[in-house]
């Protein structure tokens, strides 16, 4: 696991530098006043003004800076100290009010102090976790009493298949991870990585929920869509509203799936 970790951490490291220069993430776009927030999670959410609001897993900050520019205190935690070293000059930058702390899920009740009214996160960030049970533990950890859970992710069904809606990766967790080559990064499919191969593991929705619900958290909803926010597979084409979806499917596959739970108080 810590040699999966370690490839891992250099392969986010590296994408941190090229993510920084890509379109994909409109970093120009975002210091002139954007937001990297799509309608999903900011309807889902809702406000969140004047609330505190940690991100768990957030490369390099954008999302996290656009909560604040919604009004809300946050923290934004990533293991890659590149892109933590990037969230803290972007919002130096843009002159927005953030904190990050660089730290792996699994070890940050040992890096970071307190509770929070909100704990999100978003897009990509399950495959790179080993085990769901701590994560749901820490999500709970840092939640206050009533607060909320919200995050929204790929569905795990869209990570069985390769780039030909064939299937290629397990649906069920293992405990040993996937090798996945790098193949660059999906903000440029060309790119050039050090690392030819990083580490994932497949977590189904059953063992999603089985995290938070056994750490404690009450489950207020759980959302699938037909669409996805970026090109996860090659043949998916883009519609007119920006979402990615499955040619000729008439949104019959789950490409994205959101869930809300709060922290029952004692």
């Amino acid at each position: 696991m810590d040699g999966a970790a370690d490839v891992n951490r250099r392969v986010w490291d590296e994408r941190a530098a090229l993510h920084e220069r890509s379109a994909f993430y409109g970093l120009e776009a975002f210091r002139a006043g954007g937001s990297t927030l799509r309608p999903v999670e900011v309807e889902e959410l809702g406000d969140v003004a004047g609330r505190s609001l940690l991100h768990l897993q957030c490369h390099f900050g954008l999302d996290t800076l656009s909560w604040a520019r919604r009004g809300a205190r946050v923290t934004g935690v990533d293991f890659a100290e590149r892109a933590v070293a990037l969230a803290r000059r972007v919002a130096r930058e843009c002159g927005l009010e953030a904190r990050f702390v660089c730290a792996a899920v699994e070890d940050l009740p040992g890096a970071l102090d307190g509770t929070f009214d909100v704990v999100f996160t978003s897009y990509g960030v399950l495959c790179w976790l080993a085990d769901l049970r701590r994560w749901g533990e820490v999500v709970a950890h840092f939640l206050r009493p009533g607060g909320t859970f919200y995050m929204v992710e790929t569905h795990p069904v869209v990570d069985v298949f390769d780039d030909g809606v064939h299937v290629a990766h397990p649906y069920f967790h293992s405990s040993e991870p996937t090798p996945c080559p790098t193949r660059g990064s999906y903000a440029d499919r060309a790119a050039e990585l050090s690392e030819p191969v990083s580490y994932q593991w497949a977590h189904g929705l059953g063992e999603v929920l089985d995290a938070l619900l056994g750490a404690g958290l009450r489950l207020d909803f759980l959302h699938e869509f037909p669409f996805c926010p970026y090109q996860k597979l090659a043949c998916l084409e883009q519609g007119p509203d920006g979402w990615w979806r499955l040619p000729g499917q008439g949104g019959s596959v789950p490409l994205l799936f959101s869930l809300k739970a709060r922290k029952v108080p004692e």
